[in-house]
């Protein structure tokens, strides 16, 4: 006889659990990278390029096109590295390095109104390569990583940090400086690197799963 399918009988929860673990990666990651990127070297990348070339549109799509590239390799990094590591292993140095970043994102970011390269390939060109080149590295790509590492969906986290990204980086482009003068790097980064530390300390008491990590 096949087991009951309704309220009450634990079936559509157990169908439902993994879409509800994607959407809570999904959420965590794009809220985290949207407060870590808040001042980072990318967003102020993303002013220069807009002061400069004054083209909103292809330099959005250059810096969705280079963010999509550049985490989708970053989470895919991550979940090799679970893969490699024993849960045990991978609870603390994943538990760890959030602690790590908490810290990390409170040192502020800056860049020469020079950084950005010549357009020579055309904006959305130029956006791209200087926007994938800036964000190896960055803050925001090692948290990609991490949260990547911890998520059974690397597909929720790749749109979430992106998303996130564009959150952060959308406004840069269209408003400028104003934007950055509304929202204030000091407090964003103050309250992403109390999120991170959050999430380390419940990865290393072993909580990740109930945040849907």
């Amino acid at each position: 006889m096949p087991p009951p399918v309704g309220p009450g009988s634990g079936v559509v929860l157990r169908r439902c659990r993994p879409w509800s673990e994607a959407l809570e990666s999904f959420l965590l990651s794009t809220g985290v990278v949207a407060l870590a990127e808040i001042g980072d070297k990318t967003q102020l990348l993303a002013l220069v390029l807009a002061a400069r070339y004054r083209k909103p549109l292809p330099i959005v799509l250059g810096i969705l096109v280079a963010t999509l590239a550049n985490h989708a390799a970053a989470g895919a990094l991550g979940q090799w590295i679970a893969a490699a590591l024993g849960p045990a292993w991978l609870r603390w140095i994943l538990g760890l390095s959030f602690l790590a970043m908490a810290a990390w994102i409170l040192v502020p970011d800056r860049i020469d109104a020079d950084a950005a390269p010549a357009g020579h390939g055309g904006v959305f060109l130029t956006t791209l390569v200087a926007f994938f080149l800036a964000e190896i590295g960055d803050k925001t790509q090692i948290a990609t990583i991490a949260l990547a590492a911890q998520s059974a969906s690397l597909l929720a986290v790749v749109l979430g940090t992106t998303l996130g990204m564009l959150i952060a980086n959308v406004p840069a482009v269209l408003f400028g400086e104003r934007i950055a003068r509304a929202l204030p790097p000091q407090l964003m980064h103050r309250i992403a690197a109390a999120l991170f530390a959050a999430i380390g300390v419940a990865t290393l008491l072993g909580a990740g799963p109930s945040l849907g990590l």
